[in-house]
């Protein structure tokens, strides 16, 4: 599957789904994702193994971080790390970049 993603309303998946996607992912330290939203789809992230930054929070092994649409976050993997991520519902394209100040990134 590419990028970890296995379920979800795509093509190759494990299974086929419009309400979630499902994805395990192993990212390496420095793994950077840039600021962006999504305007649809909710995402929680269960971190497994390692620590993370999302949103301009620092999150370890056994967290779970929930990201609801329109929230404007960033990601980046501190450690290797490996995450368990469901959005919902699946949508092709949500992902949206933003352009924000540093100061204006976080969750809540």
């Amino acid at each position: 599957m590419k990028g970890g993603w296995f379920i979800g309303d795509f093509a190759p998946a494990a299974m086929r789904c419009a309400g979630a996607e499902v994805a395990v992912k192993h990212v390496r330290a420095g793994t950077h994702e840039p600021l962006h939203e999504h305007r649809l789809a909710t995402e929680a992230t269960v971190v497994v193994a390692g620590r993370i930054r999302i949103g301009g929070e620092e999150w370890r092994t056994g967290d779970i971080i929930v990201v609801l649409p329109h929230t404007k976050t960033d990601f980046t993997a501190i450690t290797d790390a490996v995450l368990v991520v469901v959005k919902t519902p699946s949508v092709i394209g949500d992902k949206y970049a933003v352009a924000l100040a540093p100061d204006q990134v976080g969750l809540g």
